[in-house]
């Protein structure tokens, strides 16, 4: 019989503190993980880009425990300016992909823009996350393997404004472009989907940069003045909110209620004189009770002086989706990246999320809030009516796979 001889605890110790630093020098060798962030950081949506830029970072600090990290790789992130072009949105991404050579992608502010992008991911292989854009055909018609979305959709904004709508009448004022033609289109159908019994008496289009408020307004009090109650005015609108000068205008001489959907926070702190008005929104800051929200607020308010905003919070998501992603699949291949984030979990300042199968859209609550009465200071706007779960959104799959 052959006897074994036991190795010399000084040898093998010293093998294992050799095996120990070769690991750390391999890690510390490692090339980063890049991430580009593509945004419209200048035009009309400048202020969702920033807000979404600021999340994202706050989100891989979070999620990192500050070391800006990955299996002991370093992340490095690549911010481009889209500036809410469709052309140069494209132009950007596959810059990102090709040049860069970047793992993963997130972005961009711009339905058109990220719309744009999509046969970019297919055509490099490579994940895009799109974070905040909702049109509803980035993960409908348009949609490939390779694209997922933390942000909601217009569909899941829409069946949230419809389970608050039971009865009655509905008029609906949005912008005269993609998001706000596809929002209208997409409540519509929520109204239906939800159950609800109210019916839609009038759509209303007006230009997006529009100021005067009174036609587009007069037209739609006379469509739904003499209909059955209750009356509501479902406002859609991106960027500065025309409820105030709507008001102005006393809907309530014709028993018209107002509901807006929930907006950026510099837009809903005028709203003050509307105590009792109530919408639906997909974030505001005091609204979910979890640990990584918890420490978004206070961090958010100790360095920039105000809580975090809605697309804050869809920045931190899209930096929750990246870090879970690139966890799973370290390599970052792009096909065993989108295989990997099929049916994923992950954290959010709104709590877990998930990609659906199906089309990889995150499924994810939303919030039916009223415009508090009694108001402690200039960002203690909403208080919440009810959390409206992803279960009850029955949110349709519109891709073609």
């Amino acid at each position: 019989m052959k006897i074994i001889k036991p190795i010399p605890t000084a040898l093998l110790a010293a093998f294992i503190a050799t095996a120990g630093s070769s690991s750390a020098a391999f890690a510390a060798s490692a090339p980063d993980l890049k991430v580009a962030l593509i945004a419209g950081k200048t035009g009309a949506l400048e202020a969702y880009a920033k807000e979404t830029e600021t999340g994202f970072m706050m989100g891989l600090e979070y999620l990192t425990g500050g070391k800006m990290e990955i299996n002991g790789r370093k992340i490095k992130v690549i911010v481009k300016d889209d500036q809410g072009k469709p052309d140069l949105g494209r132009t950007l991404l596959a810059e990102a992909y090709g040049d860069d050579k970047v793992d993963i992608a997130v972005g961009t502010t711009s339905s058109g823009s990220a719309l744009a992008m999509l046969p970019v991911a297919k055509e490099y292989k490579k994940v895009l996350i799109v974070e905040p854009a909702v049109a509803d055909e980035i993960t409908g018609a348009k949609w490939n393997k390779y694209i997922f979305r933390t942000a909601r959709s217009s569909m899941q904004d829409a069946l949230a404004a419809a389970s608050t709508f039971k009865s009655g009448s509905v008029a609906f004022l949005a912008q005269d472009y993609a998001f706000g033609r596809d929002a209208i289109k997409a409540g519509k159908e929520a109204l239906a989907a939800t159950g609800s019994k109210a019916r839609v008496v009038h759509e209303e289009y007006a230009p997006a940069a529009s100021t005067d408020f009174t036609a587009p307004t007069q037209r739609i009090f006379d469509a739904l003045k003499d209909k059955p109650q209750p009356r509501v005015l479902q406002i859609v609108w991106a960027g500065p909110n025309p409820l105030n000068k709507i008001a102005d205008m006393k809907p309530e001489r014709y028993g018209i209620a107002l509901a807006p959907g929930g907006n950026i926070l510099p837009v809903m702190k005028t709203w003050k004189a509307y105590a009792g008005t109530e919408g639906t929104i997909f974030y505001y800051y005091g609204f979910p009770k979890n640990k990584m929200n918890d420490w978004l607020v206070a961090e958010h308010t100790k360095r920039f002086k105000a809580p975090p905003d809605m697309f804050t919070a869809g920045g931190m998501a899209a930096a929750g989706a990246v870090v879970a992603a690139l966890t799973k699949v370290p390599n970052a291949n792009g096909d065993q990246l989108a295989a990997a984030m099929e049916g994923m979990s992950f954290e959010t300042p709104k709590g877990t999320m998930s990609f659906r199968k199906e089309d990889h859209q995150a499924l994810q609550p939303m919030y039916h809030f009223r415009i508090k009465k009694d108001q402690k200071n200039e960002w203690d706007i909403l208080e919440l009516v009810r959390e409206i779960p992803a279960s009850e959104l029955p949110l349709p799959v519109r891709n073609k796979r």
